[in-house]
C-alpha cells in the first residue's frame, strides 16, 4: 500500500480528495492509508504522507495546516493574523498553530472548526493580496501592513514586534500602518497597535535580535546602534548591536547564524579571527543566546556591567 500511494501521489505535498482521485487514489485507498498510518488526514478533504508530516518542524506543520485548509475550502478563505504572517514568510515565534481567517460576514461552517480561528471584520481591496498556489486557486491573504496591524491587536507585544520587524525588512510601509490608526480606521486595540508600531525596527535580522532589543528597551539600557560594520585586519565585522563610544559589541548567537549557508567550522573560524582582531582594537563582547532571553534580569546585569567596565576603561585610558 505504501509503495502504491507513493507511486500515485501527486507532486504537491498536501493534496485534496479531487486531486488524489485524479491520480487514482480513491476514498477506499485513502481510508486504508490513514488506518495504516501511511497517510495523515490534516483536515477533512486534505491529506499528506505520514513521513512528511512526522518529519516536519512545528512551523512546517503550521504551513501544511494552512495549505490543507486552503484545499478543503476551495480557496475561498482570506487568511489573516498569524496565518497571513506565515504565508508572507515573516518570522513567527511561539504563536498559535490555529489557522486564522477573516471574513466580512459570519464564517461558513466549512471554513471554521477546532483548527480555525475566524474573525469578522471588513477588509478593503487594498488590504488583500493574492499569492500563487502550487495548484488550484491562489491563496488570498491580508497585505503585509494589515497583517502587522492585526497581529499587533491580538498578539502579546513581543510576538507582534517580531512579526512587524520582519515585515518592515520585507517592505511593509510604516507610514501606511500608522495612518490606519491615526485615521481611526483601526479603532479596536488602537493603543496596542501604536505601542507595537513605535517599537518596530527593520534593522533586526532575526527573532532573537528583536527579542534582545525589546529586552534592552524594557530594562532602560541605553540604545545601541544595530548592524554596525567595523573594519578589522581580519576583514569586515558586522555587529548585531554596538555601543560605539564604549566600544562594546552585543551579539545574539542563534544557531541559524552558523548553519544556513556555509560549513559551521569555516564560519566559526572566521568569526574567531575577526573577534580577536576586534579585541586588539579595544572592543569587548557580550554574547546572548536564545535560552538566556528567558532570564532577562541576568542579561540586563551582564550588559550593564560590561558597559560600566568599558566606561571605566575609557576614563583611565
Amino acid at each position: 500500500m505504501k509503495a502504491e500511494l507513493a507511486r500515485r501521489w501527486p507532486p504537491e505535498r498536501v493534496a485534496g480528495t479531487s486531486m488524489l482521485a485524479a491520480h487514482g487514489i480513491g476514498d477506499r485507498l485513502l481510508t486504508a492509508g490513514v488506518a495504516a498510518g501511511v497517510l495523515v488526514r490534516v483536515r477533512r478533504g486534505a491529506y499528506v504522507p505520514a513521513e512528511l508530516w512526522h518529519g516536519a518542524k512545528p512551523w512546517e506543520r503550521n504551513m501544511i495546516a494552512i495549505q490543507a485548509h486552503h484545499l478543503s475550502t476551495g480557496g475561498s478563505s482570506i487568511y489573516s493574523h498569524v496565518s497571513a504572517a506565515r504565508i508572507h514568510k515573516c518570522w513567527v515565534w511561539d504563536c498559535s498553530p490555529l489557522v486564522h481567517v477573516t471574513t466580512p460576514f459570519n464564517p461558513a461552517r466549512g471554513s471554521s472548526g477546532p483548527d480555525v480561528r475566524a474573525y469578522r471584520s471588513p477588509l478593503e481591496p487594498a488590504e488583500l493580496v493574492e499569492i500563487p498556489a502550487t495548484s488550484g486557486r491562489p491563496v488570498l491573504a491580508t497585505s503585509l501592513e494589515r497583517t502587522v496591524l492585526d497581529c499587533a491587536r491580538t498578539l502579546e507585544f513581543e510576538r507582534a514586534v517580531i512579526i512587524g520587524d520582519h515585515a518592515l525588512r520585507m517592505g511593509a510601509d510604516p507610514v501606511h500602518m500608522l495612518e490606519a490608526v491615526t485615521s481611526g480606521r483601526i479603532q479596536r486595540g488602537a493603543h496596542r497597535v501604536r505601542n507595537v508600531l513605535e517599537a518596530l525596527d527593520g534593522a533586526s535580522e532575526s527573532p532573537g535580535e528583536s527579542r534582545t532589543r525589546i529586552l534592552m528597551v524594557r530594562a532602560g539600557i541605553p540604545a545601541p546602534t544595530p548592524q554596525v560594520e567595523i573594519p578589522t585586519a581580519a576583514g569586515l565585522f558586522r555587529a548585531d548591536f554596538a555601543w560605539k563610544r564604549e566600544k562594546l559589541i552585543l551579539e545574539f548567537d542563534g544557531k541559524d547564524k552558523y548553519f544556513d549557508y556555509r560549513p559551521t567550522e569555516l564560519v566559526l573560524f572566521e568569526e574567531r579571527q575577526r573577534e580577536t582582531a576586534l579585541r586588539e582594537l579595544g572592543w569587548e563582547f557580550v554574547r546572548v543566546r536564545w535560552p538566556q532571553l528567558l532570564q532577562p534580569y541576568e542579561v540586563e546585569r551582564r550588559i550593564n556591567l560590561a558597559l560600566e567596565r568599558c566606561r571605566q576603561r575609557s576614563v583611565c585610558a
